[in-house]
């Protein structure tokens, strides 16, 4: 077996024995402009840079790939850096467990580039960035002393990346987590409210997600969601208010899953009415996408809509939260698209997250018109706007709303800083020149 794909099929833990064995703590993988090919800190790392050169669907010049494994408890801790023409690269660090190494460094550069789209498309002066930690098996994800160190170590490699690459919140990462982080960082959003911070983003990013649907419906229908049936897969922290907020605008009927039992007794609580049907299913179940309704709303994992929920689907409409829905970008856009069904790319909808986050250094006001106006239907970049002017252009091309949506935020994120520049390309550039590899 070439060694690339040895590399790349071997699990995280097995990965990081073998960077040990090597000696290596620390490693890039830094996109060489000039040169336009992947360049490796390690001769022995040459074959996962030969992998990106030659990959595709998920490498789009990403400008740097760093990574450490953690001083205690065997965790690689990764900084995936996209592009950062509009500003520092910015989005959170996702705690998670991953089979492969190419499953890790797959995510990680999706949901770096998506970061990159949504950050463009919400007129933020800001790059797109991910931050990812592959848990390590051997270690209760619960046990609070662990995740201490973890985070507190993971703030002080932000540290050491110089601001290229500015941290935040995201999946499996909590709020105590991001205490910890800024206790050895300034580079990091989504800080706790009592350290001067944004707090939980959950309750805007549902907001979002229904500005979106609104397009759509107002797009395909000319109607609202008044009277419409919403299938949600997720019933987290983004599914919840989410169902509040759909059942405020008068919705006929809500179908909701979740894997976690407790989050549908949370929401047969809170709403205990005939118009939720709310059930638990198992990690394999994708039976929501078979349900008759208007509106599909992925709010659970990403790579959820591919060839198999796409054949399911009856409804006209996916509009959703969770990141990087669409297993294969270019295969499964077109297949909506033949299919007749409009997609609202989660990049455009799940944005108020990092929209509450990124600016903290600037203060609050109650009801931030900064925040508010991407919940407008009139300003130029909001959620909904953007959603039609999207299905507008989908609509004349004949061509996949993805396509468009991407298209759209391309031509936006390679707009430079308006007073600093391409300033993220040239920190990078000097981590390489100062043997960021080999600094303690």
């Amino acid at each position: 077996m070439p060694q690339s794909n040895r590399l790349l099929a071997i699990t995280p833990q097995e990965f990081v024995k073998y960077l040990n064995d090597k000696k290596i703590r620390k490693f890039y993988l830094v996109y060489d402009k000039k040169n336009k090919k992947v360049i490796s800190s390690h001769k022995e790392l040459k074959p996962l840079a030969d992998f990106l050169n030659a990959d595709k669907r998920d490498f789009n010049s990403h400008e740097g790939l760093f990574f450490r494994v953690s001083e205690k408890y065997n965790t690689l801790q990764g900084a995936f850096i996209h592009r950062t023409n509009r500003g520092q690269a910015a989005g959170g660090v996702r705690y998670w467990s991953y089979e492969t190494m190419e499953d890790y460094i797959r995510d990680g550069l999706r949901l770096a580039k998506g970061m990159t789209h949504k950050n463009a498309l919400a007129g933020l002066w800001w790059g797109g960035g991910k931050g990812v930690m592959a848990h390590n098996p051997a270690h209760s994800k619960k046990d609070a002393k662990i995740r201490e160190s973890l985070y507190k170590e993971y703030g002080k490699f932000m540290s050491s990346l110089k601001g290229c690459y500015v941290t935040a919140e995201d999946v499996g990462t909590n709020v105590n987590d991001m205490a910890n982080i800024f206790s050895t960082t300034r580079f990091t959003t989504c800080i706790p409210e009592k350290l001067g911070g944004s707090g939980n983003p959950s309750v805007p990013t549902a907001r979002g997600v229904v500005a979106g649907m609104e397009a759509a419906v107002k797009f395909l229908y000319n109607s609202g969601l008044e009277g419409k049936t919403i299938a949600i897969q997720g019933a987290g922290n983004v599914g919840r208010p989410l169902v509040k907020f759909l059942f405020e605008k008068k919705v006929k009927k809500i179908i909701v899953c979740d894997i976690f039992p407790e989050n549908i007794e949370l929401l047969k609580k809170q709403f205990g009415s005939k118009k939720l049907e709310a059930y638990v299913v198992s990690k394999t179940d994708t039976s929501v996408f078979e349900k008759e309704c208007d509106i599909i709303s992925p709010c659970a994992t990403g790579a959820i809509i591919n060839t198999d929920t796409i054949s399911k689907i009856k409804a006209k409409i996916i509009c959703g939260a969770a990141n990087n829905q669409l297993e294969d970008p270019d295969r499964d856009s077109k297949a909506l698209h033949k299919k007749g069904i409009l997609y609202i790319p989660d990049f455009l909808t799940n944005r108020m997250g990092i929209v509450t986050c990124a600016n903290e250094q600037y203060g609050y006001i109650d009801n931030d018109p900064f925040i508010e106006m991407h919940l407008d239907k009139n300003w130029k970049y909001s959620i909904y706007k953007t959603s039609l002017d999207m299905l507008k252009e989908s609509a004349r091309t004949k061509q996949p709303t993805a396509k468009v949506a991407v298209k759209m935020a391309d031509k936006l994120s390679l707009v430079n800083h308006p007073i600093f520049g391409h300033r993220g390309e040239e920190i990078i550039k000097a981590l390489v020149k100062n043997k960021w590899h080999t600094a303690e």
